[in-house]
């Protein structure tokens, strides 16, 4: 007798199915952000969206670690650089007013302004072409505690020599957005922060979103903290100082309402807001990423636009995955947890593509043998391929080994990761293209010998322990040593936390990545260490 199937019957087994799956994705979710935010530290708030409808929202951890205050959903963070989006929104609000243009040289706006005989216009500030020094990367702490206005801190920096010329190279820059919001200011007779309460905030009823404060009393406000060996409260940094580059205030859920606003034009028409989310090039005709106060990339094979922010004690990241109609927002009260990583995790999940979805399919020892050398890239990357086993590994010249996995037609991919490496054979020559996500690069094999592995030695506590303590990279951005359990276990600023293996007393390396650590006596005591990586030696002064 054949079975009847009621429409109630298929309603009810539909919303079942629904309901599993949903719980199914939830608790995806759940288990990722809870390894990353525990219950007793430093938390985050996270909201996802899809097709407009909120399908996660939630907090972890502590707003605040003094009194076990419990981390809200609406908790207001500082964001960081997210705020480079409400900036380059504002500018291209102004160019449909037809009050400016993108090509408009910054001596239109600042006509004292030392260019050097060079033509830098909005265009080069919006996506870091500029060449101008990115004040962030000079000796911040002398004015960190100091209220500056735009005039002062332009000044601050103006006179620094120029790193490139503009659109040779691409190099984050918060000096360039520092600019852009004295221009807003000049443009539209208002200040920075009346310009966006009164012409975003308000109209989007943005209303837990602020230019950011030290001192006025504001609700839900989470703490921010930062590793210092331990959590300790973040380091006092005026609000002035971010300005146009970082200042601003938000909740995820707010976010979230700027997100939609965008999505849906109420703030500008779709062809000027798509100048924001395009990839820009260089000169050369190279791509940099990069649009206007976005990044440019792609979760799988959907293309992304995303941003992060890093602040003194308050880290974030954003992503919006237009193709699923797919946005991902978490704030976070700590500059040592980043979530740049669980974002994108997140995202991946989200629309089904995880990456660690792959399947690794079989190739035989001969093939694989071809593979094994030493290969130079055009960015300047040098990565071993090894193969030990029936299995081959990648390895970043100084760097971890990482296994890497026969994907087909000699394409290799990273466990946990949207990495992979493609291989071209021919009876001449071996080329590799490495790819993480949107950005590529290639190299050759090259006939040099693969380099011994770096040998550890025996150094006694005694030693070690000289050198526990922390030292600043720059300001802001710090490098903890701990010793536990006999061994150095280094963290920088947002990130995680590297033991360091001794090839001297003195030197030590990371064996995840190329770098190295050197520590300096002076009169028989540490005074700093020296960070060598990527063919760059940066002093790092210890400041306890």
């Amino acid at each position: 007798m054949k079975k009847q199937f009621t429409p109630l019957y298929i309603l009810v087994f539909f919303l079942f199915t629904a309901s599993t799956f949903a719980q199914s994705l939830e608790q995806k979710f759940d288990d990722v952000l809870q390894e990353k935010y525990k219950s007793d530290t430093p938390g985050a708030t996270v909201i996802i969206t899809k097709k407009g409808e909120t399908i996660y929202h939630k907090a972890f951890g502590l707003a605040n670690m003094e009194l076990s205050v419990p981390m809200k959903t609406n908790n207001v963070f500082e964001i960081g650089s997210i705020t480079k989006q409400f900036t380059a929104v504002s500018i291209l609000m102004l160019l449909e007013q037809g009050k400016l243009t993108i090509e408009d040289e910054i001596t239109k706006y600042i006509p004292d302004y030392p260019t050097h005989g060079k033509k830098i216009t909005i265009h080069h500030l919006l996506n870091h072409t500029s060449g101008i020094k990115s004040y962030t990367s000079m000796n911040l702490s002398e004015i960190a505690a100091k209220d500056m206005t735009p005039t002062e801190l332009i000044d601050y920096f103006k006179n620094e020599p120029m790193d490139f010329d503009p659109g040779e190279e691409w190099r984050y820059n918060n000096s360039g957005y520092i600019i852009l919001g004295f221009i807003i200011e000049k443009v539209s007779g208002q200040t920075y922060e009346d310009f966006v309460e009164q012409n975003i905030f308000k109209p989007l009823q943005m209303q837990d979103s602020f230019y950011g404060s030290k001192s006025e009393i504001i609700k839900n406000r989470a703490s921010g903290y930062q590793t210092h060996g331990n959590y300790i409260n973040a380091d006092y940094l005026s609000m002035t100082l971010p300005y146009a580059a970082g200042s601003l205030m938000s909740t995820v859920k707010d976010l979230n309402t700027w997100q939609k606003a965008l999505n849906t034009n109420k703030l500008l028409k779709a062809t000027t807001l798509q100048k924001a989310f395009q990839n820009t090039t260089l000169n050369n005709g190279k791509p940099t990423y990069y649009g206007y106060g976005w990044s440019v990339n792609k979760i799988g094979d959907s293309p992304s636009i995303e941003h992060g922010g890093g602040i003194f004690g308050y880290t974030s990241y954003q992503i919006y995955i237009p193709k699923e109609d797919l946005h991902v927002a978490i704030l976070t009260n700590c500059n040592c947890n980043s979530p740049t990583d669980v974002a994108i995790q997140i995202a991946s999940i989200a629309i089904n593509k995880p990456y660690n979805a792959q399947k690794a399919t079989e190739i035989s020892a001969g093939e694989l043998e071809k593979l094994v050398g030493v290969y130079e890239f055009e960015d300047g990357a040098k990565r071993i391929i090894t193969l030990k086993d029936a299995q081959l590994y990648s390895q970043r010249d100084g760097g971890q080994k990482f296994e890497i996995f026969h994907k087909g037609d000699n394409v290799f991919f990273f466990k946990d990761s949207f990495s992979e490496i493609e291989f071209k054979t021919n009876d001449t020559k071996v080329t590799a293209s490495f790819k993480n996500r949107i950005k590529k690069t290639t190299g050759k094999k090259t006939n040099k010998p693969i380099p011994s592995e770096k040998e550890t030695i025996k150094v006694s506590n005694d030693i070690l322990e000289q050198y526990v303590g922390v030292y600043e990279i720059r300001p802001g951005f710090d490098l903890t040593i701990q010793l536990e359990d006999g061994k150095l276990i280094s963290q920088a600023t947002g990130q995680g936390s590297f033991q360091i293996h001794p090839e001297t007393e003195t030197k030590f390396f990371v064996k995840e990545f190329a770098a190295a650590l050197e520590f300096i006596k002076e009169n028989g005591k540490v005074t700093k260490a020296i960070l060598h990586q990527g063919g760059r030696q940066t002093p790092a002064k210890r400041k306890d």
